[in-house]
């Protein structure tokens, strides 16, 4: 299991879209469901988005839903994260991470011994 490694935030005005990538393994991405989770100042880390492993399924906080959208490239070993309609609070370090789905909810999957990445800054001016 390797590291997860996150690109393509930026500082973007409201209305405008970027796109996260989130480069892993092989060993990785045959062996978890991998999601997005973000971090704002002051904020707990919480979930935007998964994409399960085996039949590539996704699910979106409510927060996002209708203007992000959570893909995947199996050849690559990447997760991307299309970001439309940004709004100034989506401002946010945003994560990749190995994921679980237990008591109702997208956790990091404890498992993972690769942990979190460095993270990608997303910043939305109004």
């Amino acid at each position: 299991q390797g590291k997860l490694v996150e690109s393509g935030g930026g500082l973007v005005q409201a209305g405008g879209s970027l796109r996260l990538s989130c480069a892993g393994s092989a060993r990785t991405f045959s062996s978890y469901a991998m999601a997005w989770f973000r971090q704002a100042p002051g904020n707990e880390r919480e979930f935007v988005a998964a994409i399960r492993r085996n039949d590539g399924n996704t699910e979106h906080a409510d927060s996002v839903k209708g203007r992000f959208t959570i893909s995947r490239d199996k050849t690559n070993y990447t997760v991307y994260l299309q970001m439309n309609s940004l709004k100034p609070e989506d401002t946010a370090v945003y994560y990749c991470s190995a994921a679980t789905k237990y008591g109702g909810a997208w956790h990091a999957n404890p498992t993972f011994a690769g942990g979190w990445g460095q993270g990608t800054q997303v910043t939305v001016s109004s």
